[in-house]
């Protein structure tokens, strides 16, 4: 045996909203298009990604500490309306 796992390591991101560090997939990147923060669920937009788990908490805490515009490096603060209403959606439609 050479030591070496079978299991491939799955990437890991941090939250920007509790700051807890979590697998990739288990979270959600946001892109700034314009002056507002848009959610990346495929994760292909073009631009520096930001992750936020997929819950309305976590986006709270990072409008809260202004963490979008500084992780995303945008000079002016972004607009979340559109992130709140899609994780809102989602979070209805999951049982």
């Amino acid at each position: 045996m050479s030591g070496r796992t079978q299991a491939r390591a799955c990437p890991e991101r941090t939250c920007v909203g509790c700051r807890e560090r979590a697998a990739k997939s288990d979270l959600l990147r946001i892109v700034a298009i314009e002056d507002a923060c848009v959610p990346d669920p495929r994760g292909t937009l073009p631009g520096r990604g930001a992750y936020v788990h997929p819950a309305v908490v976590c986006l709270d805490q990072a409008v809260r500490r202004r963490a979008f515009p500084r992780a995303l490096r945008s000079a002016g603060a972004l607009d979340t309306a559109e992130l709140r209403k899609a994780l809102v959606d989602e979070a209805g439609a999951t049982p």
